[in-house]
């Protein structure tokens, strides 16, 4: 049988894709190569992939409900959905909302027509994986965040599409009992990560002696999680779906996190270091859709996934300014 990645071109669908090729699964990736961020980026992570044996890889806009719909007749042997792609970033958001609409909400709802199409065949879709976001928590101070929170105030446009696909998804899961499970991703960082986020943003400009921007004068708190911590969590979230036993509507939503939220200064701090510069900071008031603190209550993760995040910043930030240099060849 076939499992469908949706953003297999991405960051965290790359990754996953590793892990699914190299235990032998057969892989369908499909990705819109668009240009939010540079596509060759993009084009480099599935030149990773193209070649290996059962991966194939299908350009694909979400949004196209008839393009999804052909997927089933070209590949009547899927039977996992692992759903990445989306449209990424808070601030983006606040200024492109069309396209969040567009990828977020409108792609989302053609994946769960998609899966809903699976659970009339045969083999039926055994497991739906979705990516939700820490910013569905909006400007939460209850600490650390835990999916059993309240998640109705969103701070950002992004954040409410990504609570909006989780509301979808439980409809689903309880009208059609398609086992779906919602992943609550907090601070992603790592190889073959996004040019928009900051370890790329503050390694560029101290590699490079230009300043960085540092929001709230640095008095922030991030859970930043190592790639390859969370790539292994949404595969054990794809072998582990909800049952929906008792009547229970198989929906479940965790939070992938690194349970241990680090002072922003403290990291760029280990950026430095990595790189054997000190940054020039220019300190900035908070951002509109940003939020002080976000820090993850994993323990449901761990005891119904094996959930088990081990890589500290100061394992893993280094580890992406290796990549980084060696990817532009400093």
């Amino acid at each position: 049988m076939t499992v469908l990645l949706t953003g297999a071109a991405g960051f965290i669908g790359m990754h996953v894709a590793e892990i699914l090729l190299a235990r032998g699964e057969r892989v369908v990736g499909i990705d819109n190569l668009n240009s939010y961020y540079d596509p060759a980026l993009k084009h480099a992570r599935l030149k990773t992939l193209e070649g290996r044996n059962g991966f194939t890889f299908e350009e694909l806009e979400i949004a196209d409900d008839a393009a999804v719909t052909g997927l089933t007749e070209r590949y009547p042997d899927i039977d996992r959905v692992v759903h990445l792609a989306a449209q990424a970033g808070v601030r983006y958001s606040i200024d492109h909302p069309g396209d969040y609409v567009r990828s977020n909400l409108v792609g989302h709802a053609n994946m769960l027509e998609f899966v809903r199409g699976l659970m009339d065949r045969p083999a039926g879709c055994r497991s739906f994986v979705y990516a939700s976001s820490s910013s569905v928590y909006g400007a939460n101070r209850e600490m650390p965040f835990s999916t059993g929170q309240k998640t109705d105030s969103p701070v950002s446009f992004y954040g409410a599409t990504k609570k909006a696909n989780e509301l979808l998804s439980y409809s689903y899961a309880h009208l059609y009992r398609v086992p779906s499970t919602g992943l609550r991703f907090f601070t992603v960082y790592g190889p073959w990560g996004r040019p928009d986020m900051s370890p790329w943003l503050f390694t560029s400009a101290i590699l490079e002696g230009r300043p960085i921007r540092v929001f709230n004068n640095g008095d922030m708190m991030r859970d930043f999680t190592y790639i390859d911590d969370i790539a292994k969590g949404v595969v054990a979230a794809m072998d582990h779906p909800p049952s929906g036993e008792d009547g229970a509507c198989p929906h479940m939503v965790y939070n992938l996190g690194n349970n241990t939220p680090v002072k922003l200064l403290d990291y760029i701090r280990v950026i430095e270091e990595a790189c054997g510069v000190p940054a020039i900071m220019d300190m900035q008031p908070m951002q509109p859709g940003d939020v002080y603190a976000t820090y993850a209550d994993i323990d449901p993760a761990a005891q119904d996934l094996g959930y088990a995040p081990s890589t500290p910043i100061g394992v893993g930030i280094p580890k992406f300014v290796e990549w980084y240099k060696r990817y532009h060849g400093v």
